[in-house]
């Protein structure tokens, strides 16, 4: 489940996202799930 405060990377191209507001499905970039790589807020 994606919670506010994590933040994603995708491995492919680089790119970093934090999620402000958390809502339901996965994060997606370059045609591939991103990954997890830690919560801001810890």
């Amino acid at each position: 489940m994606i919670k506010k405060g994590q933040v994603y990377k995708c491995e492919i191209c680089g790119n970093v996202v934090e999620v402000v507001s958390a809502g339901g499905g996965t994060l997606v970039c370059c045609g591939e799930p991103m990954n997890l790589q830690g919560n801001k807020e810890e």
